[in-house]
């Protein structure tokens, strides 16, 4: 017989499903990775340690990055010379595998504990960096055209497509609440099609 309370209820086992147990490995797999030389100390000593940290990387990050970005596009141009391709193609193919190459790294290592939660963050984080770099590049681009009135517009094809390419990711991001394989599939499609996009109506349709 089963157990009863006080009210003359019997009270019912608790069932364990398969998705009970999932959370648990899920909220086991996702406990904060502490560093190892920090394991001893107290939370708030922690939490300081690894805020100086972060600021010296990030420090020492943007230094590299102000000390090779103009080589690199020196490289870049002179690569598009020797090679008799556009630079811009060039650009468009191998620069966003450098400047981006570390958030790829770092979503990657995020995404392999497998669990809802880190994956969320995993897309979260390029998705967001994604639109950050191509509003903000954009939108430096277009100021500088408005406020500089001796800039020569040249770029018309480059930005329809990088306007048309953000309003479709805008669209994805919106409409699915949950991203599948397909969805991936078909986002990086998106890099070869908007280069084949550009080549169209620069040939095509006689764009800038």
């Amino acid at each position: 017989e089963h157990p009863t309370n006080p009210l003359g209820l019997s009270s019912v086992p608790r069932v364990s499903l398969p998705s009970d147990e999932n959370n648990e490995e899920d909220e086991e797999e996702e406990e904060e990775e502490i560093p190892e030389d920090l394991a001893g100390l107290s939370a708030e000593e922690q939490q300081r340690k690894i805020k100086i940290r972060a600021m010296w990387m990030m420090s020492l990050g943007t230094f590299i990055v102000l000390l090779f970005s103009d080589p690199m596009v020196d490289v870049l141009s002179d690569l598009g010379t020797r090679t008799g391709i556009p630079s811009f193609y060039i650009s468009f193919i191998v620069a966003p595998l450098a400047s981006n190459a570390s958030e790829l790294i770092a979503a990657c290592k995020i995404a392999k504990k497998k669990t809802s939660k880190t994956i969320s963050i995993s897309i979260a984080s390029l998705l967001g960096a994604a639109i950050m770099n191509n509003s903000l590049v954009l939108g430096i681009f277009m100021s500088l055209i408005v406020f500089k009135g001796d800039l020569v517009w040249k770029y018309s094809a480059e930005t329809i497509t990088i306007l048309l390419i953000e309003f479709i990711m805008g669209y994805v991001a919106i409409r699915s609440t949950t991203q599948t394989l397909g969805t991936g599939v078909f986002i990086m499609s998106l890099f070869p099609l908007s280069i084949i996009f550009i080549m169209v109506l620069k040939k095509g349709f006689s764009f800038d």
